[in-house]
């Protein structure tokens, strides 16, 4: 190859990087590329290169002059995560053509995989002089602005509707199942019209908070998020999502699973059931459960030779009903219940002293109401005690019927659906039932280390909306990586096998006897080591691009290091091919 000058009449010459070869005895020349638009000092370094790998320099017995080492980039782990993205086609979801914003959607994606911080230390890292890993590299990103930013994640937001039609498409057929659940995340400020008072899942009750359910395919992975103010009850979001399955995903006959405070009677009958093609699985209150035992269509003796049986009532007209009788839950709600009582037991006695002492004794029925009232709302064991409250004295004791009424339903409960047995059979109903487990895992993922949803230092209603997307977009990247990785992560990849180790939908999940050993030994079959999802991610991000500057001015060089045993069998598993890009 060589470098050569082509007039250009009254325009500058074209520089060509050329190559000479022979075909049928004759010499040829083909171009290469175009050279034009490059620096002189740039072309003036690229020629000497050429000399020295042609050998026609006095270096050509060296490639290039000594080197330093003067940037050190983290890879692996970006490539992993970016490959992975690709290979679902978030791109082309998120925007069909490449752009400057869509460059800044999916770098937030990522970043949030990679190392989930604030908008404003996530692009502290994509810097060019100061980036902490690839991304910024690999995308060319350059240097971004703050407004920049803002606007992309607003983008993004932007596109939601859009995103998930596509994402239904993808993972949603007529007739499939459709996980949903919802929950909570704090919230500090006061700025934010989304952030309420209501029911918090974290149990920080004294701070306002943003409720969003995440509807999820049968497999776990997340389609459509809906971001509600916090004092929205779980029911109150099952309309909006009925709505969304028919209308927009356009899905005639859709099994709708939610828990037994998502799918109530009352959204069973006003939304549901109204629906054409709606079907549902949830589960049964324990008052209702209670008054199936009275009217005699629940008996314990059903569970004498077996953990599962299907019944019917007149009040679930078109219904199945399956109950299910779970001994190790029996014994774990026992066991709870005798704890909490002793617990409450011990505070309510220290009021009952306070009543009883002779120097500043508790005194006034009011005074002693608000004590007795903070131990039963700390414990939740107001019903299991009788108490009598007067202007000097404070006395106690156990409601023995009510704790044994309690008690017969221990590791009983009742699953209820309008799918008929041809389509789903008892067990499979169970499973099914069990399968909201996947969405409180992409809850857990979202709120913890993992992606850290919290804290929110948004406050427009728009950009909080956004902000959470992004967490399901991410979400779904780690999910897919999840479900790859499976034989280096701690995670039991033979399902199979853990199925035949079942030996019934009530009990617990088990675990294959593959999984046992890998967890036993702590590697792999072929000696990898296996650890967490996160403890991996940092393993991968060992593989790093360092950038070369030889001292014979020779032009800069991206060197990617070697990949370990456990790095190259990570990029098998997810199909992605490290590549270095100069």
């Amino acid at each position: 190859m060589y470098i050569t000058a082509v007039p250009n009449r009254s325009s500058p010459p074209a520089i060509l990087l050329r190559e000479s070869y022979r075909q049928d005895g004759k010499v040829k020349t083909r171009t290469i590329c175009n050279l034009s638009d490059w620096p002189k000092a740039k072309l003036d370094r690229f020629k000497r290169a050429l000399k020295a790998a042609d050998g026609k320099s006095p270096k050509s017995k060296k490639r290039f002059g000594p080197f330093q080492i003067v940037r050190n980039l983290p890879y692996g782990h970006v490539a992993a995560i970016l490959g992975v993205l690709r290979q679902l086609g978030l791109e082309e979801m998120i925007a069909p053509k490449h752009s400057r914003q869509r460059d800044l959607a999916i770098a937030l994606i990522v970043s949030r995989v990679l190392d989930p911080a604030s908008k404003l230390a996530t692009l502290a890292g994509w810097h060019p002089d100061e980036a902490c890993h690839a991304l910024g590299h690999l995308l060319k990103l350059g240097t971004v602005k703050p407004a920049e930013l803002y606007e992309a994640l607003d983008w993004l937001g932007s596109r939601q509707q859009q995103i998930e039609d596509q994402l239904a498409a993808k993972y949603l057929k007529d007739g499939a199942m459709v996980l949903y659940d919802l929950t909570s995340t704090y919230y500090h400020g006061r700025c934010c019209p989304l952030a309420e008072y209501g029911y918090s899942r974290d149990q920080r009750r004294g701070l306002p908070q943003i409720n969003f359910g995440l509807l999820c395919n049968v497999d776990g992975a997340p389609i459509a998020m809906e971001v509600v103010p916090g004092s929205t009850s779980d029911a109150a979001t099952v309309a909006a999502q009925v709505d969304k399955i028919r209308q927009r995903f356009g899905l005639g006959r859709v099994i709708m699973i939610g828990d037994r405070g998502m799918l109530t009677e009352a959204r069973i009958r006003e939304d549901l059931r109204q629906a054409p093609g709606m079907d549902w699985v949830s589960a049964l209150r324990s008052s209702a459960i209670r008054e199936l035992v009275e009217q005699r269509h629940l008996q314990p003796s059903f569970f004498d030779d077996t953990d599962l049986v299907e019944i019917s009532s007149p009040e679930y007209p078109g219904e199945r009903l399956i109950a299910c009788r779970n001994p190790l839950l029996a014994e774990e709600r026992a066991r709870k219940r005798q704890a909490l009582l002793n617990d409450t037991e011990k505070a309510l006695e220290r009021i009952a002293a306070r009543t009883r002492q002779v120097r500043s004794p508790l005194r006034g029925a009011a005074k002693i109401g608000l004590a007795v009232g903070a131990i039963m709302d700390r414990w939740k064991m107001a019903k299991h005690f009788l108490l009598t409250i007067t202007d000097e004295a404070f006395t106690y004791q156990r409601d023995e019927e009510k704790i044994a009424r309690e008690a017969a339903l221990d590791g009983l409960y009742v699953i209820r659906t309008s799918v008929p047995e041809a389509t789903l059979s008892a067990s499979a109903t169970v499973l099914a039932y069990k399968g909201l487990s996947k969405v409180e895992r992409a809850f857990r993922t979202m709120k913890t280390m993992d992606l850290r949803v919290r804290p929110i230092y948004h406050h427009l209603e728009g950009r909080v909306k956004a902000h959470l997307f992004l967490c399901q977009l991410a979400y779904l990247v780690e999910w897919r990586m999840r479900e790859l990785l499976k034989p280096l992560l701690n995670d039991d990849e033979d399902l199979d096998g853990a199925m035949a180790e079942r030996q019934s939908a009530v009990q617990p999940a088990q675990t294959s006897k593959a999984g046992k050993r890998k967890k036993s030994r702590q590697e792999t079959d072929g000696k990898l080591p296996v650890s967490c999802f996160r403890g991996l991610i940092h393993r991968l991000g060992t593989q790093c691009l360092n950038l070369l500057q030889y001292e014979d001015e020779s032009p800069d060089h991206w060197v990617l290091t070697k990949a370990t045993r456990l790095q190259e069998q990570a990029y098998h598993l997810l199909g992605v091919e490290p590549k270095c890009s100069q």
